[in-house]
Formats: structure tokens, sequence, C-alpha cells
């Protein structure tokens, strides 16, 4: 099976039905994550929350959903070549663990400054790691030499069905779990995880507000979504690593027509978010995990009043993988 074909009838690259089948298919593996909520954050943001914990999903992030989906989506003479990817985020531990529990290899490409912890993890799931240079090039043309020599199969990290199908099982989950949710606002990057999302809930709730969230200095969602077409930036500048990518051609046409609005906050305020998660919900999140709690927050949604039946609020914490390295250190000292 090629990547980045479409799969669904209508016009979009999955649907509910694809979505429903990807959350049998990977019951067995995924963990049904918790909801929190809190009436400390309820009242500053004068807003129910209801944050869906995907910090404690298998491997740390909502990035098992679609690779678990994907791996177990090929047929057996396909999986026994392996999978190949390239990223420097969540995808990759995610893939590595997912094609762990199917017993086939996966060999990841990562650029040699990614977060230790994140090749840790890899490592740790016993996905293959072979080092490129930073640049997206050099990332694809070690993936493709990858893909030369083994015959593996590509599974890229949101430009796919299987992954959105998979990303959009957090919605089945999450409007179950609360089903008074009248808005979810999710964090967007590549837009695998959006895209699922979206689908899923507009098909549960015609009537449900789906927002964006995206960091100032990576707001290529933003842009696309002003300027009608993908737009691509020669340089992003943003603490939150994980929302870096740009959207791919399955999952612009979905955010450009089911994403209502995209919020963009500053890095001070993603890591006042950051802060309140660790403070109050007693939970490690990462940058591009807080971002939902960030965009709430923000002026630019609490003095908008487009957003004042926005009252029911579901936020999806996305990852939990944090490299808390300077943390441990500055207690040895």
């Amino acid at each position: 099976m090629e990547p980045n074909h479409t799969k669904s009838s209508d016009s979009y690259a999955a649907d509910i039905s694809s979505i429903r089948e990807a959350q049998v298919r990977i019951k067995p593996f995924a963990q049904q994550t918790p909801v929190l909520t809190s009436d400390t954050l309820d009242s500053i943001a004068r807003r129910k929350l209801y944050f869906k914990c995907e910090c404690f999903q298998k491997g740390g992030a909502f990035k098992f959903r679609g690779a678990c989906n994907a791996i177990f989506s090929l047929d057996d003479n396909q999986a026994t070549k392996g999978v190949v990817t390239h990223s420097s985020g969540n995808h990759v531990a995610a893939l590595s663990l997912a094609a762990k529990l199917r017993g086939i290899p996966a060999y990841i490409v990562i650029p040699k400054d990614a977060p230790k912890c994140k090749v840790a993890n890899v490592k740790r799931y016993g996905g293959h790691v072979i080092f490129s240079e930073p640049s997206m090039q050099s990332r694809e043309d070690t993936a493709n030499k990858v893909l030369q020599d083994t015959g593996a199969v590509l599974i890229p990290s949101s430009n796919d069905w299987r992954i959105i199908s998979g990303q959009g099982t957090i919605s089945l989950e999450f409007l179950e779990q609360a089903s008074e949710i009248d808005t979810l606002i999710v964090p967007i990057s590549g837009g695998g995880m959006i895209s699922g999302v979206a689908l899923a809930a507009k098909a549960i709730n015609p009537a449900i507000r789906i927002l964006a969230a995206e960091p100032m200095g990576a707001n290529d969602a933003f842009q696309s979504k002003s300027n009608g077409r993908i737009t691509k930036l020669s340089e992003v500048n943003t603490i939150a690593d994980g929302l870096r990518a740009f959207l791919g051609d399955l999952t612009w046409p979905i955010v450009r027509d089911l994403v209502d609005d995209i919020i963009v906050v500053d890095d001070k305020e993603i890591i006042q978010a950051m802060k309140l998660c660790y403070e109050v919900l007693k939970i490690a999140v990462k940058p591009s995990g807080a971002i939902g709690l960030a965009a709430v927050l923000s002026d630019g949604f609490q003095k908008n009043p487009v957003y004042s039946e926005c009252n029911h609020i579901g936020i999806v914490l996305s990852g939990g993988n944090v490299d808390l390295g300077v943390l441990w250190n500055s207690f040895d000292k």
C-alpha cells in the first residue's frame, strides 16, 4: 500500500468509517486516555475545560494512535520488509513501538540535533536509528536511501490516510467521555491529528467548533488559511519543537474546510500554559502539548466575541515527552 493516497469516497483522505475501523484496529494496543478537569483552570479561563491527556498514551503522545493504525493496516507481505520514516518528533518513537508490537523492523531517520530523549525512546522501542543532517532535504534523501536498500514501507508522520484515521480516534473517545463539549482545541503542525479529530467530531456533531492552536514562530497553517493555499515558511522559531512541520496535500483540504479558526500564541504564553499543567493538573506536558490551554487563555480568544458561546471546551494535551535533563541536573548541583 503506497502512502499518501486517498481512501475515502469523498474529497478527503479519511472519513468517519475509516476512523471507526482504526478504533477497532488499535483497541488491543492503544490506551483510552483519561479526561481531566480543574475548577482552578475553569475559573481562570471562565469556561468549563476538559483535558484529553494524550501524554498518558503509549509512547507518551497521541502519535501512537496513527502509527499503530498504519502498522496494523499493512498486509503481511508489506510488513515483513518493515517501515521507514523521518521525523524529529514523537512519530518516530510511536512507529518504533507499533512496529515492535507487530514484530517488524522500523528504520528511523532522525536529524542529528533531535532531543536526546526522543532518540532514546526510539532505541528503547527497538527502532533502527539512522542519523541525518538537520535539513528536511537530508532527512528525505536519507529516508529514500533506506527505502531503496530495504524495500520498507514509508509511513509519514501526518500526511497519510492511515495516520489521519488513527488520530481521529481521539474524537471518538473524547466526545463519549465528555459529550457536552461544544468546542475542541487541537495543536496544529503537519495536520494529521487535527484532520482526524475534525473529521470524526464533525461527523458526530456537525455544530461542534474545531479550533487549531499554533505558535507565532511557526504559523504556516494560519497563513495557509488566510491565503487559501498551503503556505510554507522559510524559517520557523518556536519552543514548541513538535509544531514545526507544514501541512500536506491530504491534511490541507481538511484543515481548509473543517477547522473553523486558528489561534496563534507566542512562546511566553505556551510556557505559562505548560507551567499551569505542571502546577495545577500535576502532569508533565511538553510545549506543543500545552498550546491548546495557551490558546484558551490568550487575549485572542478571551477578548474575541466570536468565541463567547464556546462554553465547554475540550483541549487535547497532545504529549508529555519533555527532555527533563536540565531539571535533573539542577538537583545535582
